[in-house]
């Protein structure tokens, strides 16, 4: 999943190359709306996500996740697909990711007692596989990306 996005520059020139193909149909768009539009053309949230993920190097999967992004993964061994609602750099590789499961996860394997979560934070590597892991090694977070 991962996702080269072109330069600033030209992300600029496609909001401007929008606007004017929209003026010419009847619709004057501000320069500000473009951009918003050219965001969303490229699967992002809004243009300061766009843009900051089109300063980024390209070779890291998890730059290809924004705010809002659908993900699909292993939580403590469990399935689970969910929204990202925060993403952020932590240093050394690491980011830190909040996930809002659309179905809430069993984190406990006892089958007299259940616990469930439906939102989480973890840290992830660049790949989207949690540092943590559980007692048999297995990665506390994985994300399919």
């Amino acid at each position: 999943m991962t996702t080269a996005y072109p330069t600033i520059e030209e992300l600029k020139s496609q909001a401007r190359r929008l606007r004017q193909a929209m003026e010419t149909r009847g619709t004057p768009t501000s320069h500000s709306a473009a951009l918003e539009l050219v965001a969303q053309q490229h699967g992002v949230r809004d243009w300061n996500t766009l843009s900051a993920l089109a300063t980024r190097p390209n070779e890291e999967p998890i730059a290809a996740l924004s705010v809002g992004a659908q993900v699909r993964g292993r939580y403590l061994n469990q399935t689970f697909s969910g929204t990202i609602v925060a993403l952020s750099a932590h240093g050394g590789g690491l980011h830190r990711i909040t996930i809002h499961f659309d179905e809430p996860v069993d984190v406990v394997t006892f089958e007299s007692f259940s616990a469930f979560r439906q939102r989480i934070n973890a840290q992830v590597d660049g790949n989207g596989v949690s540092p943590r892991k559980t007692s048999n090694g297995v990665p506390h977070l994985v994300l399919d990306i």
